[in-house]
This record gives structure tokens, C-alpha cells and sequence, in this order.
């Protein structure tokens, strides 16, 4: 009993066999995540608009004894993504997770009253290419992924808003707009492919907390903050657990919203922020 017991719980968790497409995997953060999916016998489509960086991630996850491909993609141009789709369909035969990782901000959107920088100011493109990247590039790679899925008759869409979302961060206004904008759409999604297609193509989000990268290090160890001289000292006042996120602690939200043990799981957000957004500040 004990036995059958084991194997029903790892068949409840098991991802082996699955077939991710991971936009921005060539980054900090779903370059982490790849390579997290692929150690649990995914097979990963590494996608980045930099195909160096997405053929990095790839090479790592083959050299771990994973299977992996890369390809490059502009989630903000429909016929890239049908590309990057095709090629997927093309090596693994199927698609069935599809995380939308890429995103990011524009530091024309970000206001930084120290230089006499203020909203009024801020450059109009900078925030079209911060909502544009963010909700276009989730939206359109969920519309052409999600035809692949409507066929299959199932498959998991994972979004990735920001704990901003809730609680808009100070200065980065289009950024914090942008991922609310991604939650909504996740809920709408979810409801849509479940009310219209089919119950087994789910839709959920994460929302990380802070977790330094290459593009926002600049914002969080060097922008002054609203009450130190430091940002990155407010935000882990703001935070519990007291640091910052380790890339890889991305990976076991994720790992459960794509496993069998999540189906009745859709619309819903996970928070991975150390406590950020449980905490008042008092």
C-alpha cells in the first residue's frame, strides 16, 4: 500500500515527459526556471529575443542531461511568436505549458524626482514600451500558444504579474499599471478557455517579489527611496524574511501550477516575495 501510495503522489507532481515554452528564459529569472523545469524532466523551449542568451539556457539544460531547444522570439510581433511556435511544435510535437516570462520596464518611465524628473515629465514612449512589452508580450504569445492548447484540448498558461500589481510601487508607474493589467487578463483568460474550450487548459500567475536582476539593479541598489538613502534597504525593511529572492526560488510555484496536482487550479496568483505584500510596514 505504501508503495502505490508513493507512486500516486509522484504521479500527482510528476512534470516528466511535459513540454514548456519559457519567453525571456534567456534572462535571470526564466533562465532559472528552465533550467529548474528541465531538471524535473521537462522539456524546455528556451525563447528569448536574445538567441545567444536562449541557446545559453538551452546548452546548460542539455549538459544537466535535460532536453532542450532554443529559439529566438519578439513577443510584441505576432509572426515572431507564430515562428518560435512552429519550431517548438516542430522539435517536441506539442506545447503543452507556456510561461510567459519576458517583460521588464523602460528607464524613460521611471520618475526620479532627485534629478528633477517627475511624472509630467516622463516620456510617453517609455511607458507605451513598458505596457506594450508587458501585456502585449503576454498577450500575444497567449493568443498563438493558446491555439496549440484548443487544439490539444489542454495545457497551462503561466502569467508573471509583480507584487506592484496590488500595491504600485513608487516611480515605476507605467511597470506597476502594466502587471495589474497582466493579473486582470490572467483572470480573464482562465475564465474564457474554461467556459469556451475546454476545463483542462488552466491559467494562473505568479507574482514575485523582489528578486535582483541585471535590469533593475540599478533601481534597487542605487535609486534613493522614500525613507533611506537606499531603495534595496526600504524593500527589505518592507520584507519579512529580510532578502532578496533567489532565482530558483521561482521554481516550485511554478513546478505545482503545472502539475496534475493543481487541476482545479485557474485564475489564481502566487505570491514568491518573502512576505512583501503581507506586511504593512508596522
Amino acid at each position: 500500500m505504501k508503495l502505490d501510495a508513493n507512486a500516486k503522489l509522484m504521479e500527482l507532481f510528476s512534470l516528466e515527459g511535459k513540454v514548456a515554452a519559457i519567453t525571456g528564459a534567456g534572462g535571470v529569472l526564466f533562465g532559472a526556471v528552465a533550467r529548474g523545469l528541465g531538471q524535473l524532466g521537462v522539456k524546455v523551449a528556451s525563447l528569448d529575443l536574445r538567441l545567444n542568451e536562449a541557446q545559453k539556457t538551452a546548452d546548460e539544460i542539455k549538459a544537466a542531461g535535460g532536453n532542450a531547444m532554443a529559439s529566438e522570439i519578439d513577443v510584441l510581433k505576432p509572426e515572431s511568436v507564430t515562428k518560435a511556435k512552429d519550431a517548438v511544435l516542430a522539435n517536441f510535437g506539442r506545447v503543452d505549458i507556456l510561461i510567459n516570462g519576458a517583460g521588464g520596464n523602460h528607464p524613460k518611465a521611471v520618475t526620479k524626482q532627485e534629478e528633477g524628473l517627475f511624472f509630467p515629465d516622463l516620456s510617453v514612449d517609455g511607458i507605451r514600451f513598458t505596457f506594450d512589452l508587458n501585456i502585449m508580450g503576454t498577450i500575444i504569445p497567449s493568443m498563438i500558444f493558446g491555439k496549440v492548447m484548443i487544439k490539444q484540448g489542454e495545457g497551462i498558461v503561466i502569467n508573471t504579474s509583480s507584487m506592484s500589481a496590488d500595491t504600485p510601487l513608487s516611480r515605476v508607474l507605467a511597470y506597476s499599471a502594466a502587471k495589474a493589467g497582466i493579473s486582470n487578463f490572467t483572470k480573464w483568460l482562465a475564465t474564457y478557455m474554461a467556459q469556451n474550450h475546454s476545463t483542462k487548459i488552466r491559467v494562473n500567475e505568479i507574482r514575485p517579489g523582489f528578486f535582483p536582476t541585471l535590469q533593475n539593479a540599478d533601481l534597487i541598489n542605487k535609486t534613493p527611496g522614500a525613507i533611506s538613502a537606499s531603495r534595496g534597504t526600504d524593500i527589505l525593511g518592507k520584507t519579512p524574511m529580510k532578502r532578496f529572492g533567489k532565482p530558483e526560488e521561482l521554481v516550485g510555484a511554478i513546478a505545482y501550477l503545472c502539475s496534475p496536482s493543481a487541476a482545479f487550479t485557474t485564475g489564481s496568483s502566487i505570491a514568491i516575495d518573502g512576505g512583501f505584500g503581507s506586511f504593512s510596514g508596522v
